[in-house]
């Protein structure tokens, strides 16, 4: 289990105890930690300290019926009670959770006011990026409006339809009226600045979760499908890959794989060395041979 899941269900453990739970109790509940005592209680004694530097409010009371008393933990709804937003208490500590743990680049003040804490919190673990053009593209995006920028060096109008974070990166899908289609760009590509336009005419369409593509798919190409022999060496290699391939009668396997992004797709092809032929199409085939050739 990731720290940050712990966290997230060490809060709700607390927002939903109707008592003080103690630290054994805890740990059935939440899940995740060490089972060795020692271990337990350091990693628990962190996650506390965590916790409050976001400002999450743990009370320490006795659990009632011990003796000797024991302390027990617990957070209490009404320690939230107030918020202009009317956010359930579950769910403004998860808002304190997120604006704590993973931090937008720039100013990111009013996410903090609404769920964090400034000055001192708990370590990070994870940076989203976060610039003036992601925020045209946001704003465009939640008001169905058209925007204009340079990606590959080629001015695009674009109807956002969906922004969606992976891999370390920001995707933009949307309907690229240049090309009368529907594309996938990688934020940080763009470059220079974000131009808000005139409202949207498309119906927002749908492109895949770049979460759910290969590297050979991410692209705002127009795509082609490659037919990849990959021989018996290798074939196994190639059915844990890809799963759905064909398999040819000398034991190898032949894969047909929609290609956006010409420099993935070959470096996909070259990690099988030499147990992989590009069959089609011609184009494709005939780019790797030229790329292979000018390293003579």
């Amino acid at each position: 289990m990731e720290k940050l899941e712990r966290l997230l269900n060490l809060a709700a453990a607390l927002l939903d105890a109707e008592r003080a739970l103690t630290a054994d109790e805890l740990r059935d509940r939440v899940g995740g930690y060490p089972d060795a005592k020692a271990a337990f209680r350091r990693s628990f004694e962190r996650d506390k300290d965590d916790l409050r530097a976001m400002g999450l409010p743990i009370r320490v009371e006795p659990v009632a019926g011990t003796d000797p008393p024991i302390d027990g933990y617990r957070m209490r709804r009404s320690d939230y009670s107030g918020t202009e937003l009317r956010l359930e208490p579950d769910e403004l500590a998860a808002l304190h959770l997120a604006t704590n743990l993973v931090r937008l680049d720039g100013d990111d003040s009013g996410l903090l006011k609404l769920g964090g804490r400034a000055g001192d919190h708990a370590d990070e673990v994870g940076r989203v990026p976060f610039d003036d053009a992601l925020a045209v593209l946001i704003a465009a995006a939640a008001d169905r409006r058209a925007v204009t920028f340079t990606y590959k060096e080629t001015r695009r109008t674009v109807e956002p339809w969906r922004l969606s974070f992976s891999r370390g990166h920001w995707y933009l899908a949307g309907w690229d009226r240049t090309r009368d289609d529907g594309r996938l760009y990688r934020v940080d590509r763009i470059s220079g600045t974000v131009e808000p336009g005139d409202a949207a005419i498309h119906e927002i369409g749908s492109v895949s979760d770049p979460v759910d593509l290969r590297g050979w798919q991410l692209g705002d190409g127009d795509p082609l499908v490659a037919r990849v022999a990959i021989d018996a060496v290798q074939a196994a290699h190639a059915r844990h890959l890809l799963g759905d391939v064909v398999e040819a009668p000398d034991g190898g396997v032949v894969a047909e794989l929609e290609v956006r992004n010409r420099e993935a797709f070959r470096s996909f092809v070259l990690s099988f060395l030499d147990h992989a032929e590009i069959l089609e199409p011609p184009e494709l085939r005939d780019s790797m041979i030229e790329w292979l050739e000018s390293f003579r």
